[in-house]
């Protein structure tokens, strides 16, 4: 096991990290902006180090920096977390190079399913459905036109080298395909340094359905059930939930087996992430795989009592997973809400002092948050604050605890997302388990 761990992260995931390496037995260092140098994570880390000023480009992506930081504090492996340079290919390259461990997927398997287009073809290859699209990235508008006219509108455009919800556009007409590729590459381009896009047929009122993965270097995987995440917003996801409501058995066990069957082929070892798409009728397509640690991961912890973090810093140690797949056990209702420092109505960003922060307790809820009071929400970086987890016997319980402990969560001076999420949470549709990202934007106002 490893006996000292740089975090390359910030906020909640950064403390959520050092809260099991603590358990763990294994001392911290926290890799930190000027912006974030007064921040709860820094406070509890057993050591900490500036590795730029405020901008994320100049902190949190600076990889020399980074690199440095672990070297001169004596790190033997990094975690990224989520988001910065989790899924950054040239990141692992590095490490590997540095003999420093990557606490994730290898270098190979980042850049290949980082590539949704490659990512596409190696699931097709493999027996499992996608939907139908480009079978590479699209080269011009006039390419663009031909593929949209082949398989039907409405089509989406993807960036190959996206995530995050950015760098997509909805096209409806055959007319509006050659302004909608030229946006959706210069996005793509801006965001994420690679213009490669590629196309789908947009599927309606999909739902969006992800199966939890873990990997060992033995060869051994399993899946740890399915999360709901179609309560988003312009693709940027709010409310998560396990295990996905409204799921017939066939389905349910198709999925597992679908999300094993591209970790397999892409060989992966860690946790990750396999992303589908369900149809009305109950047909899935394999969307893309995210190789790290999701936001959302919490809810998959609370029906399984398996901390994931822990099975990634063991699996990246070179420990075995220890248990097959029938020892995992799936019991009862999480939900998860993103509390975000943004105006509730508009979803603008609400940068500010926060004054006051209760957060909510009580029985099978939990709270990871980086939050404190005083706090100034920096402008720099994404704009959640909490995570609220709660755990029932099944899905009404979970509701019901939900919504006590989001009327009970005090956040004053900056506005936050809560009453959008209690809204959700009254929605008849959502209480039904039939819900989509298109119904997100019903509720707004």
């Amino acid at each position: 096991m490893f006996h000292k761990i740089l975090i390359a992260n910030r906020g909640e995931i950064a403390l959520r990290i050092i809260r099991t390496c603590r358990e763990l037995g294994i001392r911290t260092v926290i890799a930190h902006s000027k912006a974030d140098g007064d921040s709860l994570p820094r406070r509890l880390a057993d050591e900490s180090i500036c590795v730029g000023p405020d901008a994320a480009r100049l902190s949190y992506l600076n990889i020399p920096a980074i690199i440095s930081a672990a070297a001169v504090t004596d790190s033997e492996a990094i975690h990224p977390g989520y988001g910065f340079l989790a899924e950054n290919a040239a990141f692992a390259d590095v490490c590997r190079a540095c003999s420093i461990t990557f606490i994730g997927p290898s270098p190979e398997a980042i850049r290949l399913m980082g590539d949704k287009a490659q990512a596409r073809q190696l699931a097709k290859q493999a027996g499992v459905a996608v939907v139908p699209g480009s079978e590479a990235p699209l080269k011009d508008a006039a390419e663009a036109v031909d593929v949209t006219d082949r398989i039907g509108y409405p089509i989406i455009f993807k960036a190959a080298a996206g995530g995050g919800g950015r760098g997509m556009r909805i096209v409806r007409r055959r007319e509006d395909v050659a302004q909608a590729f030229d946006a959706c590459q210069s996005e793509a381009g801006s965001a994420f340094g690679s213009a490669e896009i590629y196309c789908e047929k947009y599927v309606e009122r999909a739902r969006h359905v992800e199966v939890q993965v873990l990997g060992d270097n033995n060869g051994m995987r399993l899946h740890l059930g399915e999360r709901e995440c179609s309560v988003q917003r312009r693709h940027q996801k709010l409310l998560e939930e396990s295990p996905a409501p409204n799921l017939d058995a066939e389905t349910r066990s198709g999925l597992h087996r679908a999300a094993l069957t591209v970790a397999a082929a892409v060989n992966y070892v860690s946790a990750g992430t396999v992303e589908f798409i369900v149809d009305a009728e109950g047909r899935y397509y394999f969307i893309e795989m995210n190789t790290r640690i999701q936001v959302e991961h919490p809810v998959t912890e609370m029906v399984t009592g398996i901390d994931l973090v822990r099975e990634q810093i063991r699996i990246a140690a070179g420990e075995p997973l220890g248990y097959r797949q029938d020892a995992v056990r799936l019991e009862g209702h999480a939900i998860e809400c993103r509390i975000n420092a943004e105006d509730p109505e508009t979803f603008a960003p609400s940068a500010g002092r926060v004054t006051a922060w209760v957060p909510p307790g009580g029985f099978h809820v939990r709270v990871d948050s980086h939050l404190m009071a005083p706090y100034v929400v920096p402008p720099f970086y994404d704009s959640l604050l909490a995570k609220v987890i709660v755990h029932g016997r099944d899905r009404a319980e979970a509701v019901g605890r939900m919504r006590r402990a989001l009327a009970e969560t005090i956040v004053e001076g900056v506005k936050t997302s809560i009453p959008f999420h209690l809204k959700v949470l009254n929605d008849p549709a959502f209480l039904e388990g039939h819900f989509t990202s298109v119904d997100t934007e019903r509720l707004r106002g």
